[in-house]
């Protein structure tokens, strides 16, 4: 017999009642800890057996969460100080309009040189592994012969696998950028030089990528198992980086540029997916967003939908996708970063926007 309280009572309850008692109330327990934005396969390592015969039965495989939902916390929880309100953040974002982010699209820059070629071989090998460790299963792919601009597949992914990609992926996409900006400030100072606004540029982007990871931490809480994989990956990533930016800051920005063309794709196949219906937790219009995402990204009452967190976040993706590749093109030693510059009153060129050009801008576009 399981003795189970109640109050101050005991009720003995035999197996075959605690079974159908179970079955009401372990779904009710995990929708009311889980939410619509909350998939339960990121936060549960494994289910309550609902009947005394699945007791038996082999575990699944493993989750990428080991967390039980009754141990659930806010992964950011307010620390009320004395004196200190709030902190705003380091780089306000400067928003979109609805136009920028629709014409946002995959786009791929076809390798013109060696050092192109294997920055891009590098970005699929990187895919290759994410797609095996975010359990990416073959109908889930997409067209192999155009991987980077194809978006449709025979089967589309969870709202669990989406959440457990762009953990995974935005946990390491903040490392380039500030590998870059370190570098490029300790040789500022080691130089007695002027940087010409690259630090800037490059410590935002880390920031920015930041932000999409902070946002998609509301939505779920990973396990030790994906947070291993997480250290492994960004002790690995942020070596390479810093090596590779030793050697050649032109490849690494390519590199970088075709990692982001691999974003936009992803959060591109994701909004499809939204719209044909896929996932219904992201399309239902009592979905919320984090407030997190609201403040940050400033967007209106009305648009705040899973879809409309996603055009944000693509176009943030595209934005990084051009200014790399547009990097890669420039003298790094000597050439002013063009996207925070003033051009002459007397030139016909304007800042450029680089989400406007998904393959970057050539040096004679920017510099002359």
């Amino acid at each position: 017999m399981i003795p189970t309280r109640t109050g101050n009572s005991i009720c003995l309850c035999s197996p075959k009642q605690v079974a159908r008692i179970t079955q009401v109330v372990v779904p009710l327990y995990q929708a009311h800890h889980t939410g619509l934005g909350y998939p339960g396969a990121l936060r549960l390592s494994s289910t309550v057996s609902q009947s005394s015969s699945s007791r038996h039965q082999t575990p699944q495989s493993r989750s990428f969460s080991t967390t039980r939902a009754a141990h659930l916390k806010d992964f950011f929880p307010v620390k009320e100080t004395a004196y200190i309100r709030k902190t705003p953040p380091a780089w306000p974002h400067h928003g979109y309009t609805e136009e920028e982010m629709l014409a946002v699209v995959p786009q791929h820059r076809k390798p013109a040189s060696t050092s192109d070629w294997l920055a891009w071989k590098l970005v699929r090998l990187c895919r290759w592994g994410t797609d095996i460790a975010t359990g990416i299963k073959p109908e889930q792919q997409v067209d192999k012969s155009n991987p980077t601009t194809a978006v449709a597949a025979n089967k589309p992914l969870t709202e669990a696998q989406w959440l457990v990609r762009f953990i995974f992926l935005e946990s390491i996409a903040g490392v380039p950028g500030m590998v870059a900006g370190m570098l490029r400030h300790l040789e500022s100072l080691r130089r007695l030089k002027r940087d010409n606004g690259w630090i800037e540029t490059l410590l935002e982007e880390s920031y920015n990528e930041r932000m999409h990871l902070l946002t998609f931490m509301k939505m779920c809480e990973p396990g030790w198992f994906m947070k291993t994989m997480i250290l492994g990956a960004q002790g690995v990533f942020f070596n390479a980086m810093f090596v590779s930016y030793l050697i050649s800051p032109k490849i690494t920005h390519r590199f970088v540029g075709y990692l982001e063309e691999e974003a936009v794709h992803t959060y591109t196949r994701c909004i499809r997916e939204i719209e044909q219906g896929d996932l219904p937790k992201w399309s239902d219009p009592n979905f919320q967003i984090p407030d997190l995402a609201v403040t940050y990204w400033k967007m209106p009452e009305g648009k705040r939908t899973m879809k409309d967190l996603i055009l944000y976040i693509r176009a943030d993706e595209a934005v990084h996708r051009g200014v790399n590749h547009t990097l890669s093109n420039l003298n790094h030693k000597e050439d002013p970063n063009p996207f925070v510059s003033d051009y002459k009153s007397d030139s016909n060129h304007q800042r450029p926007n680089p989400a406007l050009k998904p393959t970057g801008f050539e040096r004679s576009e920017v510099i002359g």
